[in-house]
């Protein structure tokens, strides 16, 4: 079995697998995001925990490089570059992702179903809610894995 625990460096790694994004294309994912990062930052946060030169991608950095990844598929909204999460929930990686890649929730079911996990509409919608929302459910890493698992079988098939 995998880790259970997904990190931001993860994230980043499967993101960039799965649309088989050169060093160029993820730098302008974060130059759109607003930061300006060089290529040995990116080949730290690409190595995995074990090996040598890793350093975590800090929530700020992976917040810039979805919202660049969000304005380079979607265009800008309205004035500038949004602000950055300072920290991140699975939760509100999962919505950027849904907003990047234009994903209606029976795109992300099916995303699930290709991995074998299955869950009902509700229970998805739950993910997006607020976390003051009484239906609000967090996003558990067991779920982010499937769901990128699911992504990698939908978009890598092509």
């Amino acid at each position: 079995m995998g880790r259970c625990v997904i990190n931001n460096n993860d994230i980043l790694r499967r993101v960039r697998y799965i649309f088989d994004y050169s060093d160029q294309q993820m730098l302008a994912k974060f130059e759109l995001g607003g930061y300006k990062a060089s290529r040995q930052e990116l080949l730290a946060w690409m190595s995995r925990e074990e090996e040598p030169g890793f350093v975590l991608c800090e929530d700020v950095m992976l917040a810039r490089f979805l919202n660049g990844l969000i304005i380079k598929n979607r265009g800008p909204k309205g004035d500038g570059i949004p602000e950055p999460e300072q920290l991140l929930s699975n939760n509100i990686i999962l919505r950027k992702l849904k907003i990047a890649l234009s994903l209606q929730a029976d795109d992300l079911l099916k995303m699930l179903q290709l991995n074998g996990f299955s869950i009902s509409k509700h229970e998805l919608s739950a993910l997006f809610r607020n976390p003051e929302h009484k239906n609000y459910r967090r996003c558990l890493d067991q779920l982010m894995r499937n769901i990128l698992d699911g992504m990698e079988k939908y978009y890598r098939k092509k």
